[in-house]
């Protein structure tokens, strides 16, 4: 259950290249701002055309530049099961907590396990506003959690935060590597951060 990724690609005037070799836990992209770690996240989700090389996630193939570009050498994003959480949570502002959950399965009842180790069953009556930074942040990551994602993407999970909200966050993140054992790829500009969390460490940039 592993990400093995080798793609070089532009996004802009960016010049993109990442390479991450199979191991299983979390991965973390570190590197300065404007290295192209988001931009490489937006690859592994479909969201961007990486250009050249091959996304491999938990076995399954998602992008492969030898396969037929006439036939699609790139699977759909909305087939890829890929959690996403964007660095600014990205919920919905005219619905509740609630209903931002029910979002990510619309069609099954909601699952209380995320929902209780993330401790936001007592935010679901709340609106989007009202929330903290942290809050927030744990229910954008309940929320792609409630999708059945076959792994997660997190794009500097912990910034902006104070210390407190920082260390709630970090421990969720640690619950889902330990414990959930999805496949993690975590973007971060901070070492400590990196340390702590990842199982490996994938330096982009100068």
């Amino acid at each position: 259950m592993s990400f093995d990724v080798d793609i070089h690609g532009n996004v802009g005037a960016t010049e993109i290249r990442c390479r991450i070799e199979p191991v299983d836990g979390l991965t973390v992209l570190f590197g300065p701002s404007g290295a192209g770690k988001t931009s490489v996240l937006n690859m592994i989700a479909g969201l961007i055309d990486p250009g050249a090389g091959h996304i491999r996630v938990a076995g399954r193939t998602l992008f492969d530049e030898s396969w037929d570009p006439w036939d699609f050498n790139s699977m759909p994003p909305e087939r890829r099961r890929a959690g996403y959480v964007f660095q600014d949570s990205r919920l919905f502002p005219h619905m509740k907590v609630v209903a931002n959950l029910r979002y990510a399965a619309p069609d099954r009842p909601l699952d209380l396990a995320p929902i209780a180790f993330l401790g936001i069953d007592h935010l679901l009556d709340r609106w989007p506003r009202s929330l903290s930074g942290g809050e927030a942040r744990r229910v954008a990551i309940g929320r792609a959690l409630l999708s059945d994602p076959a792994f997660l993407l997190l794009d500097e999970p912990l910034s902006s935060l104070d210390a407190p909200r920082r260390e709630e966050i970090t421990r969720a993140i640690e619950h889902l590597r330990d414990v959930v054992r999805l496949p993690i790829l975590m973007v971060t500009h901070d070492a400590a951060e990196a340390e702590r969390l990842g199982t490996r460490i994938v330096a982009m940039g100068d």
